[in-house]
């Protein structure tokens, strides 16, 4: 049997030394020549750097997140405040309306007050009957104001005039009036176009048209839907020649020798607001007059 030859490494202290120093000259060398530094320099700039871009986009971020929610905070107070501004304006432009609707209208009767010969007062109408809503008004005027049983009311609407009824109940500071409507209300009336006389008498509700009898058969050639029928006057009840409607229905009946006629009034009942009340025989003073009686005074 061959023996194994066994392999001895032996260190020596002069070869260990020897690389100790060959280790140690390369280490120093390289620091004589800076390449260390440099390279410490550049690994901590980047580390540095890095840590400095992260923290700034971090902060950009947090910021701009920041401003866009005091952003949106904003936003939604204006949008809120502009909604409020634009349901006030909304409200100012109705209320302008109103207010110019109501100048006109006020306008336009005080125009027509002027315009007639007659006494009369303005008012508005404070309520209405229970039962048949425009068979019955009551007025916010009354004696203190020189309104008097039996006077004519009527009123301006769009720049129609009509009669409305008259007065039957006088109060210190309010008056009723008895409309069209009311079936105890009758008015002697003519058809403007033919001039023929007849009667006009309400039936109790709103919801039916005023009836006119006593125009003969024979005319009936000559009438037509539309045409307006006017008051005549007679009897002082009612101002002359003021319009009450226009006809919108004519029957033959066989057994009368009238026609039966519907009437729809010229005046919007369910839109009155305010009436004028006239006096029927009474004429409103002139300046000249009033100027004449200072003068013998």
């Amino acid at each position: 049997m061959q023996k194994h030859k066994k392999f001895n490494f032996k260190f020596h202290f002069q070869e260990f030394l020897l690389l100790i120093l060959v280790v140690t000259s390369c280490v120093m060398l390289s620091f004589s020549s800076g390449g260390f530094i440099i390279n410490f320099r550049n690994v901590g700039f980047t580390i540095l750097s890095t840590i400095e871009k992260g923290c700034a986009n971090v902060t950009m971020y947090v910021k701009d997140a920041y401003d866009g929610v005091v952003k949106l905070i904003n936003l939604s107070k204006e949008y809120d405040e502009l909604t409020e501004k634009l349901k006030d304006y909304e409200i100012m432009q109705r209320t302008n309306t109103s207010i110019r609707k109501e100048n006109t209208r006020l306008k336009e009767q005080l125009g027509f007050s002027e315009s007639i010969m007659q006494k009369n007062v303005p008012a508005n109408i404070i309520s209405r009957g229970a039962d048949n809503l425009h068979s019955t008004i009551v007025i916010d005027k009354g004696s203190k104001d020189g309104i008097k049983k039996n006077m004519s009311v009527i009123a301006i609407q769009n720049g129609n005039i009509g009669i409305v009824g008259k007065v039957v109940s006088v109060g210190y500071g309010t008056s009723q009036i008895m409309s069209i409507y009311n079936k105890d209300c009758s008015i002697s009336a003519r058809i403007q176009n033919t001039r023929d006389i007849g009667l006009i008498t309400g039936n109790g509700s709103e919801n039916k048209p005023l009836s006119m009898k006593y125009i003969k058969k024979r005319v009936i050639s000559e009438l037509h839907f539309g045409d307006v029928i006017v008051s005549t006057g007679e009897n002082g009840n009612y101002l002359k020649e003021v319009p009450i409607g226009t006809i919108s229905k004519i029957d033959i009946i066989d057994y009368d020798s009238s026609l039966d006629i519907e009437i729809e009034p010229i005046i919007n009942f369910g839109r009155l607001e305010s009436v004028l009340v006239v006096s029927n025989t009474e004429l409103k003073e002139t300046k000249d007059a009033s100027k004449n009686e200072q003068g013998d005074k």
